[in-house]
């Protein structure tokens, strides 16, 4: 097969928020770029700056103080960045994520600053947890990268964990970010290596509007073997958000501009929300 065969078998539209059997949080060599872009604190492209996590866990604190909500899940927890900040603040905390790098790094980390974080390695989608938490967190915008059918599993799947009354924070892209993403194709040529593989390959990124509130980045990588990846975005509206929620059994008690609780407008590129799982009926139990 030519190098054009490839790259066309690759790089053929999919079908809305269709994945790809390469899971990067397993490979050796992206992860540990991955965890590199995590920890770099200046860096948004994995995690928010360390500045934003400080304010954020502030701003959740205040929204759900750990002397009311004392258990709380961290979903896509990475490398334990924001864990860290929460088991600091009085929670006692739980982190979910599916890499095992960042889960190493964590356990680690957290041990050496005797901070009681439970870390499991599981899928949010499969989510298999004793007790009931007070509050449960989804930062950066992690819900968004989902399918439709994938955010009501999630939804569902935390509101069975939380305790009646108890408190979901999460943040989404609005369709202000959605404005300024830009179409466009990219050929690069890395020969010393790159992101995407440790040797020598070719890699073309095309990122498109997919749907009328979808984006993707498709990525092909082309070393000794062919390679895709599919990583999907939902931009949202405040109505479309908490009408969401509001489906899965939640009731929004805030709006904001992003995870650290800035004001809302029509300029934010984020939408931030907390809402609640009823404390009596509806299933509240």
């Amino acid at each position: 097969m030519t190098l054009y065969d490839d790259l066309h078998d690759l790089m053929k539209p999919p079908a809305l928020y269709e994945r790809t059997d390469a899971a990067f949080w397993d490979d050796e060599h992206i992860s540990r770029g991955m965890l590199a872009a995590h920890l770099d604190p200046g860096f948004e492209g994995a995690s928010r700056s360390f500045a934003f996590m400080d304010r954020s866990a502030d701003w959740i604190r205040a929204a759900a103080p750990p002397t009311t909500h004392p258990r709380l899940l961290d979903l896509g927890c990475g490398p334990g960045l924001y864990a860290e900040r929460f088991a600091r603040a009085g929670y006692a905390v739980t982190g979910v994520d599916l890499s095992p790098r960042s889960l190493d790094y964590a356990r680690r980390t957290a041990g050496e600053q005797g901070l009681a974080i439970d870390y499991r390695r599981q899928n949010y989608l499969e989510l298999d947890l004793d007790g009931a938490f007070d509050v449960a967190v989804m930062i950066y915008c992690d819900f968004g990268a989902l399918s439709t059918d994938e955010r009501r599993v999630v939804l569902q799947r935390v509101r069975d964990r939380l305790r009646p009354g108890g408190a979901l924070v999460l943040d989404v892209f609005s369709r202000r970010k959605l404005e300024a993403f830009e179409e466009r194709t990219v050929w690069e040529d890395h020969p010393a290596g790159g992101f995407w593989n440790a040797g020598p390959h070719f890699e073309v990124q095309r990122c498109c509007r997919f749907a009328d509130a979808v984006s993707l980045e498709q990525i092909a990588v082309i070393a000794e073997g062919a390679t895709s990846y599919h990583l999907w975005n939902t931009y949202f509206t405040p109505e479309m958000l908490s009408e969401e929620l509001e489906e899965a059994g939640f009731a929004v008690a805030e709006l904001v501009g992003d995870a650290a609780g800035a004001p809302l407008d029509e300029t934010s590129p984020t939408i931030a929300v907390v809402a609640r799982k009823p404390a009596t009926g509806a299933d509240g139990r």
